[in-house]
């Protein structure tokens, strides 16, 4: 199978959900299409070709600025952290979040500013919760935004070899 050499998939690695680091997995296997992992503690990743590992070291948004140098236009990423994906957003790239909420220049800013509120919330005491775990309904969501993303990859890559 030949390597498609468009957009490739980036994933903030620390805090993605293992059952979609493997959907991730599978989708590089099946198309080819080039993922990379970049976190500050080891992991394991498929053997093969399509997908790589970079460890960075530790130490405050270490990873994110890893992706922000990687990263180009047309890129998907996987990431939670809303500043960060308001940055890859600017640079031009696709982003997404592990519960396949697509990040949009329209939708970024209110979520940059729900994210100060609720940081200022818990800076006063408020007691919050943390996020509800992952859904079935959360992967399939992230399922169907990854597979728009490598069926749009494919068919331009198509496109290139026929001209």
């Amino acid at each position: 199978m030949k390597k498609v050499d468009q957009g490739s998939i980036w994933v903030d690695a620390d805090a993605c959900p293992v059952p979609i680091k493997e959907t991730l997995f599978k989708a590089a296997q099946r198309t080819g299409i080039a993922l990379t992992l970049i976190a500050n503690h080891s992991m394991r990743v498929p053997p093969g070709g399509h997908v790589r590992f970079i460890l960075v070291p530790k130490g405050y948004d270490v990873a994110d600025h890893r992706l922000l140098t990687e990263v180009i236009p047309g890129d998907l990423v996987v990431t939670q952290d809303i500043p960060l994906a308001a940055e890859l957003i600017d640079k031009g790239a696709e982003v997404v979040s592990p519960r396949g909420e697509m990040f949009t220049p329209e939708t970024i800013k209110a979520r940059l500013t729900m994210r100060d509120f609720m940081e200022t919330m818990r800076a006063s005491g408020v007691q919050s919760g943390g996020p509800a775990v992952l859904s079935s309904r959360d992967r399939q969501r992230f399922a169907g935004v990854l597979d728009r993303f490598c069926q749009r990859q494919t068919r331009n890559a198509q496109k290139d070899e026929r001209h």
